[in-house]
């Protein structure tokens, strides 16, 4: 294993570092393969000339790192040579391709690398010494036995934003646990607040990784902008645990102050009845969530069509109805049968009641919403063409990059050339099965 104090082999095919022997801040600029297919030109993206090196694999630092693409950013992703990010064979929902993989790594440039090859350093150094950024999520202390950590990348490029991503942290005693995001979620109380009472549940999405992608991602922003006053790099270490400690800030402060933990209660409120999921006559599902006594007399009078209910003992405020919460349900439920979704849906708006259409991924999908603001947008893979969502941010002049998501390796040899390795030398490389 390559130690952080081993030089590269003297043969090593790649350059020495060249810190120094330009500004690190347009670094690469002037060499982003073209894009026929590119909606803005890099130059008019908030992040062009930025580079961002990731040896990244499943969700966090890869979703982290797409936020970067999306803005113009250069993101070379290292992988693992054959396999790759093991995130490619999650599932083969899309296209015979991975569905998690998909979603957060378009826009990026795939270099195969076998970090324990002799020569792996080398390439490395060369990719780094005029990166901006470099992300890493290995396990805690590879990066420093590989010669990646902070002190020494920093070293050889002061303006380097390193960034660690880990599932505890680099200290404590679940330093070296694994960290997949059920067991995050786990750990940091999330399962013990969703569900019901009598099934606790953790939450149908990678709430741990995305949570920390994102604090990863606003790092980084955060980063970048100190640099452009000091000239400084920055060394960020953001890890699962704490990122979503830090999401469950009101059931964690609701319970440490107040003895007890809030209610599991599904898609109902733990002191606010009606709130939560009811069926219509035709098997499709609304949501209410009425929170003060204008929207319950309204939802009496025209959704229900029983303005008398609105000031029955058992439900003229909203504690009562709480308590009588079985009773009231019951009545919601038998009235909602009689009705479609379409009619009830016409009810509640008229009332305007708050609610919402219950609806499955499938409907999500179609959802209107998202049809007529034309969030989706075609996206190329290495099996043909998929639509994605837009990222959510909207920002005036500018027009997010939909570029494709990388096959293993695309780039590899383009980048290897692009670092100055002659073609024998890369032949070389592959027969070794270093890329």
């Amino acid at each position: 294993m390559l130690s952080s104090h081993t030089p590269p082999p003297e043969d090593a095919p790649v350059p020495e570092s060249t810190t120094g022997s330009r500004d690190a801040h347009s670094a690469r600029s002037d060499a982003h393969p073209a894009r026929a297919d590119a909606h803005t030109p890099d130059e008019a993206l908030p992040l062009s000339g930025i580079t961002v090196v990731s040896l990244e694999q499943a969700v966090a630092a890869p979703f982290a790192t797409r936020q970067l693409a999306d803005l113009g950013a250069r993101v070379i992703k290292v992988e693992r040579p054959g396999t790759g990010d093991f995130a490619r064979g999650y599932d083969t929902t899309v296209r015979g391709q991975s569905s998690h993989f998909v979603w957060i790594n378009r826009n990026k440039e795939s270099l195969t690398l076998d970090l324990k090859h002799p020569d792996a350093a080398a390439v490395m150094d060369a990719l780094l010494a005029e990166a901006d950024v470099f992300v890493q999520n290995l396990a805690p202390g590879a990066a420093e036995r590989l010669g990646l950590g902070a002190e020494r990348l920093r070293h050889r490029n002061p303006r380097l934003i390193h960034v660690s991503v880990s599932g505890y942290g680099a200290e404590g005693p679940y330093r070296d646990a694994k960290a997949y995001d059920a067991l995050v979620q786990s750990e940091a109380g999330l399962v013990s607040v969703t569900g019901t009472e009598e099934f606790p549940a953790k939450t149908g999405i990678s709430t741990a990784d995305i949570s920390a992608g994102m604090y990863a991602y606003s790092g980084i922003l955060t980063a970048l902008f100190r640099r452009e006053r000091t000239g400084s790099g920055a060394t960020l270490d953001v890890n699962l645990f704490d990122s979503l400690a830090e999401w469950m800030g009101y059931p964690l402060y609701y319970t440490r102050y107040g003895g007890t933990r809030p209610t599991r209660a599904g898609t109902s409120h733990a002191a606010i009845a009606p709130y939560g999921t009811f069926t219509c006559g035709d098997g499709r599902q609304v949501v209410l969530a009425i929170q003060n006594e204008r929207e319950w007399q309204r939802f009496c009078a025209t959704v229900l069509e029983d303005p008398q209910l609105a000031t029955d003992p058992r439900f003229d405020r909203a504690a009562h109805r709480y308590a009588h919460r079985p009773e009231l349900e019951s009545l919601i439920e038998a009235a909602f049968a009689e009705m479609d979704v379409a009619e009830c849906e016409r009810r509640l708006g008229t009332a305007q009641v708050a609610h919402a259409r219950q609806r499955d991924m499938t409907e999500v999908a179609e959802h209107p919403q998202l049809v007529a603001r034309g969030r989706w947008q075609e996206v190329g893979t290495p099996e043909g063409p998929i639509e994605m969502l837009l990222p959510p941010v909207g920002m005036d002049g500018v027009d997010y990059r939909m570029d494709p998501v990388p096959a293993v390796g695309q780039h590899t040899e383009g980048l290897l050339a692009e670092l100055g390795v002659p073609a024998p030398a890369v032949e070389r490389l592959r027969a070794d099965g270093a890329v």
